[in-house]
């Protein structure tokens, strides 16, 4: 790979606390950042190969640590009707969509969530062993897992929950496959996490099966973690403990665990998981389409560690920063120091390497780091003035203002076009899929 130069008009480098530099360069070689230098300090010459992102805010790729990309196929209805797809009745579930579908759908939900700026997703879902290559085309990083469950997952939606443990034992087994998969594959680009689906879909014993897995591999967990009431109360009627305490009994509260939602945490489990010091994928515009707040500003003060995601039917991290900055000060009444701008990108960056185990490579723009780049165009009239670029952006940016991507320092979006796929293709295919899946659910009905 070419060494090449990266004229940024703005730059958010390093983290904790990220600095934004103005006027600077990022020098880039063989996908790793090799300096930053002040643009007066380097010395042009014919044979480089100068980008001039002298209009751009340049950030680090967001790495989002939550989502469902095939669930793009309930966008527009399942947000009103009250819950999760696989506990609503009336929708396509994960059992219904086939492994084309599934590749179908994923693409589209890993295109939007590339060309907004999202170089690492943790996704699962089903055909998790299919579905994770063909997102990987793209050129984004793709860390995830096929969903770990037991209970009969074709009765949910209908109110009946049956655990099976030959069902526990065939997921558990596709978790393993998966991870040998990932572990040979060439590309650079897949990574593993383990997903029990949640404390109600799980029993105990598959749950404490997953932490055995996890100690003989090392891998982060992830799970959902008090996204209902109705969650709360199916944990309580069987093990007698709230889902937290759940996760805590069976090995799995750590602070290698990522845990989404926790929107109905009772002041004890608040406690426990900030002991236990793990990460939470704050989700903050779906838990608010449901008209629900997850305690953040609690969470955080409690030792939690908060990252960033958009979980499913959108994909625009610019967005999920926004709301995760309002959302959080309507909980605390005010605006303060320690909620901002810096600290929702914190949330949708770093924060988020750090859980999936890869701040060590990517979440921040640092010398020896892979270079996800991520370049605002600030020529937009909801950018302008751009007095504070950062505040600019969490405030008033959207998705599409995106206008580069680089993963490994390659373009994977150049000028808001998809560069490594026909998106095009994406969109049929992807329309294709969910008719076909919709026109099944209203058979059913």
């Amino acid at each position: 790979m070419t060494k090449r130069w990266i004229q940024c008009g703005h730059a958010v480098i390093g983290h904790s606390p990220f600095v934004l530099h103005t006027d600077c360069v990022l020098v880039v070689e063989n996908g790793v950042i090799q300096e930053v230098l002040k643009t007066s300090a380097v010395q042009r010459n014919p044979d480089q190969d100068w980008v001039d992102w002298s209009h751009c805010l340049v950030i680090p790729g967001f790495v989002n640590v939550h989502t469902h990309t095939t669930l793009v196929m309930v966008r527009g209805e399942a947000e009103d009707m009250g819950f999760a797809p696989a506990y609503t009745a009336g929708v396509p579930h994960g059992h219904d969509v086939s492994e084309d579908e599934a590749i179908a759908l994923s693409r589209l939900g890993a295109y939007e969530c590339l060309r907004f700026g999202s170089t690492t997703i943790n996704d699962s879902y089903v055909h998790a062993h299919a579905v994770m290559p063909a997102m990987a085309e793209l050129g984004m990083r793709v860390v995830g897992s096929s969903r770990i469950h037991d209970v009969d997952f074709s009765q949910v939606h209908l109110g009946q929950w049956h655990y099976d443990r030959a069902i526990g034992h065939q997921t558990m087994d596709q978790a393993v496959r998966l991870i040998e998969q990932v572990r040979q594959d060439p590309s650079g680009r897949l990574g593993v996490t383990i997903n029990p689906h949640a404390p109600d879909t799980c029993s105990k014993d598959l749950l404490q099966g997953v932490a055995r897995l996890q100690a003989e591999t090392g891998y982060p967990v992830c799970t959902h973690l008090s996204q209902s009431e109705a969650e709360n109360k199916t944990v309580l009627a069987r093990d007698g403990m709230t889902p937290a305490e759940l996760l805590d009994a069976t090995g799995l509260l750590s602070d290698r665990l990522i845990a989404a939602h926790g929107m109905y945490l009772t002041d004890a489990d608040l406690a426990r998981i900030g002991r236990a010091r793990i990460h939470l994928a704050h989700v903050p515009k779906g838990n608010a389409t449901g008209g629900r707040i997850a305690p953040t500003r609690a969470m955080e003060a409690a030792g939690v560690q908060l990252a960033l995601a958009t979980d499913n039917m959108h994909g625009d991290m610019i967005e999920a920063m926004r709301w995760a900055l309002n959302m959080g000060r309507i909980q605390a009444g005010c605006i303060d120091s320690l909620w901002n701008a810096w600290r929702v990108l914190e949330m949708a960056t770093i924060a988020g390497a750090r859980a999936l185990q890869m701040d060590h490579r990517v979440g921040s723009l640092e010398v020896g780091k892979q270079a996800d780049i991520v370049a605002i165009d600030l020529r937009v009239p909801n950018l302008q003035p751009a007095i504070q670029p950062v505040g600019a952006l969490v405030h008033c940016g959207l998705g599409r203002d995106v206008s580069h991507v680089l993963v490994d320092g390659i373009d994977v979006v150049r000028d808001g076009e998809l560069v490594c796929a026909d998106a095009s293709r994406i969109l049929q295919d992807g329309r294709v899929a969910a008719d076909a899946l919709w026109a099944r659910a209203r058979n059913q009905m």
